[in-house]
């Protein structure tokens, strides 16, 4: 594959911001060529950093020919920008995700695709509709560990997978609080943090046919924390818990249990995280290949661009079917009911 240059404009300059800054900046050819945020701008070429619920937001130094602006507008005028990396609140998804096709770049989006499925399907459309590629930042699909266990599972190494556990769990955002906290516009942890496990239960399963979920709202009038059942293809048993009520700290884990082994990953383990228990031996330590899901991502965008081929690991509707899963998973909370999809 070539490694021509591609070049970046990232728009939103918070901790996820710098967070994709960081991730290109390990991607061969690729430059970051220009930034955009309203409120936060370089000082002399340096970004400060920003704490997040992941670690590698480290202030960044992004040199002197970095182009800064603080209006999309003007960002997406600049003709060296060929891809745009959208790091904003969930109610600039829509409009700048349109703007930013309209204008002829490369999209990537980070999750949710929207708020509602409604306001989702207008990205859907307009990516059908555009010459370029739009991608949503759905990282868990690349991530070391999960990865795996999408190829361990089409391998059938253990055999069926018969339950599935997923365990997302943080202290609430302490980063763009007014933003985060109105629930009625970022969704509050079902639909920011508790989303990247219900994108990769419909990524390992297939969509579920109905979910039952049961919650509490705390901080932001919406949703957040979480604990979801999904009826999915093939018949497991597969739940998942997402959550702003830690008092501090961040934990991502799961247990999957095939016919023939468990895999079992805890974040808090450390570099000994993936583990496989088969029955009559020793715990396994698993180390997977590759970088965070960050890079991964931006990696499989970036070689798409190159190629001149639409990106295939995640796309547009994939994006809207986790919005419409988790919306059905927020009505489930509401009426108490099994939600269909």
């Amino acid at each position: 594959m070539s490694a021509r240059p591609v070049n970046v404009g990232v728009v939103g300059l918070g901790f996820m911001g710098l967070t994709h800054i960081n991730a290109y900046r390990k991607i061969e050819g690729v430059n970051v060529v220009a930034v955009c945020d309203a409120v936060r701008q370089p000082v002399n070429g340096v970004l400060g950093g920003i704490a997040g619920n992941v670690a590698g937001s480290d202030t960044v130094d992004l040199g002197p020919n970095c182009r800064a602006y603080t209006k999309i507008e003007d960002l997406l005028a600049d003709g060296e920008v060929e891809l745009v990396d959208l790091c904003v609140p969930t109610p600039l998804h829509v409009p700048q995700t349109l703007a930013s096709l309209q204008a002829g770049k490369h999209v990537i989006c980070e999750k949710p695709l929207a708020r509602t499925s409604g306001e989702s399907r207008k990205i859907v459309e307009a990516a059908a509709a555009a010459r370029t590629f739009f991608m949503p930042a759905m990282c868990m699909r690349f991530w070391p560990g999960w990865a795996w266990l999408k190829q361990l599972k089409a391998d059938g190494t253990y055999g069926q997978i018969l339950t599935a556990r997923f365990r997302r769990v943080s202290a609430p955002p302490g980063w763009s609080r007014d933003s985060y906290f109105k629930g009625g516009e970022s969704g509050g942890a079902l639909f920011d943090l508790h989303v990247h496990d219900t994108d990769f239960v419909q990524f390992l399963f297939g969509r579920p046919s109905a979910v039952f979920s049961t919650g509490v709202s705390r901080f932001s009038g919406a949703t957040d924390h979480v604990v979801t059942q999904y009826v999915v293809p093939g018949g497991a048993t597969v739940y998942s818990e997402g959550s702003w009520l830690m008092a501090s700290g961040f934990a991502m884990s799961y247990t999957v249990m095939f016919e023939r082994a468990t895999i079992d990953y805890d974040s808090a383990r450390g570099d000994n995280a993936l583990q496989v228990l088969e029955e009559g031996k020793d715990p396994r330590v698993v180390v997977p290949e590759g970088p965070d899901g960050y890079v991964g991502e931006l990696q499989h965008l970036i070689a798409s661009i190159r190629s001149g081929t639409a990106p295939t690991i995640v796309t547009a509707q994939d994006g809207l079917s986790a919005v419409e899963i988790c919306e059905a998973e927020e009505k489930s909370v509401a009426t108490g009911q099994v939600v269909t999809l």
